[in-house]
């Protein structure tokens, strides 16, 4: 009787828990599987079909690789490095300045950085646009002043880099941040007065317990860099063709839903092995503070 009761209130506490997360199913079911499986199944579609449910074939991938479309996920993949490692670089001094300094200049910092989260990032690329640009704001003032000025600054590769660095600034800082959140002030200051030098400290404490925040930064970065598409556009204005105009190019202008499938499936499958070997080194309990 005592066995029947234990289970029957693990099955009442069990379907409880089902019903409860029903609606995040549904929505997890029409938000992401659901649109994944139908890439998936438009993938393996003949060229230029517009249903989800012909005779399977893997001839838009063998077109990918006969058309040298690797070049443009090598320029994806390349533009996703530099920028991780860039903002990495850019944004460890810049948390652990936050971590360190509360106030006033925490607070302006914190704002500075967010901030431009608000306005649409179309807009803030065209703004560096307009700035860069020939006969632009930083050209022309240049003119006016000296006589003479860079001319255009955009239409490369670095500025390509820049955009991306800017615009993904906040997604490498706070976790960063946060992974500077778990290095106790006084095991630093234990060190210190046991004689480590700033850069043993830097070696063998911060970045050890940091390291869960430095990877979720650098993994968040690298993935959203993978499918960068904005910063091509404006910046780089055909420069280079990222895996994401590719993409774009053949939903649109193409008309060839299968090849832009094909090309988002191994887009994703690139994005998830990155994340599966990563998320291999990232305790998320001692990151969230749950252990």
């Amino acid at each position: 009787m005592d066995s029947q009761k234990s289970i029957s209130r693990v099955w009442s506490s069990l379907s409880s828990g089902l019903l409860c997360s029903a609606p995040l199913f549904v929505l997890l079911g029409l938000g992401f599987f659901g649109p994944l499986a139908l890439v998936m199944l438009y993938s393996v579609q003949p060229r230029g079909s517009f249903s989800p449910f012909g005779t399977p074939t893997l001839e838009n991938y063998i077109d990918i690789i006969e058309q040298a479309f690797y070049l443009s996920f090598g320029w994806s993949l390349l533009l996703a490095i530099i920028s991780t490692a860039l903002l990495l670089i850019i944004c460890y001094p810049l948390a652990l300045a936050l971590k360190r300094y509360s106030g006033g200049m925490a607070d302006t910092l914190t704002l500075l950085v967010v901030a431009p989260l608000f306005v649409a990032e179309n807009i803030r690329l065209q703004g560096w646009v307009l700035f860069f640009d020939k006969a632009g704001f930083l050209d022309g003032s240049l003119n006016y002043l000296f006589g003479f000025g860079p001319g255009s600054l955009v239409n490369n590769v670095p500025s390509i880099v820049f955009g991306m660095v800017y615009i993904y600034l906040p997604f490498m800082l706070f976790p960063v941040l946060l992974g500077l959140s778990n290095v106790p002030t006084d095991v630093r200051e234990a060190a210190l007065d046991l004689g480590a030098s700033k850069w043993r400290i830097f070696r063998d404490i911060e970045i050890p317990l940091a390291m869960p925040g430095i990877l979720i930064g650098s993994l968040l970065c690298f993935v959203i860099s993978l499918g960068a598409f904005s910063e091509a556009k404006f910046l780089g204005k055909g420069v280079i063709v990222t895996i994401a105009q590719d993409i774009e190019s053949a939903f649109s202008y193409g008309q060839n839903w299968p090849r832009g499938s094909a090309l988002a499936v191994l887009l994703i499958i690139l994005a998830g092995t990155a994340v599966f070997f990563a998320m291999r080194k990232i305790d998320l309990n001692k990151v969230l503070g749950t252990r």
